[in-house]
């Protein structure tokens, strides 16, 4: 998971460069794929997105619904989630 960024309902970021590799920040809405048991959400949030890494940094809000999404997963607690399909695996040959 990317690491924590400052970025809570408005306010700026801490970082004004990657922690990770120095590179530029810039916000973006990207998917995260969250598992709990046998299920997997896709989530669409803001997040800071290193430029030359990819790393990502997400709000300490962002990370509690990450959290409480994983739970309701793996309780099987889907009532308020749309399917999106099948998910299925596959062993390499």
């Amino acid at each position: 998971m990317g690491k924590l960024a400052g970025k809570e309902k408005g306010l700026m970021t801490p970082f004004t460069k990657c922690p990770v590799c120095g590179g530029e920040l810039v916000h973006k809405q990207v998917e995260k794929l969250l598992r709990g048991g046998m299920h997997t959400a896709v989530v669409k949030v803001p997040a800071e997105v290193c430029l030359r890494c990819g790393e990502r940094l997400y709000s300490q809000d962002i990370v509690r619904q990450f959290e409480d999404i994983r739970k309701k997963l793996e309780h099987q607690e889907t009532a308020g989630f749309r399917p999106l399909g099948k998910s299925f695996e596959v062993k390499a040959t």
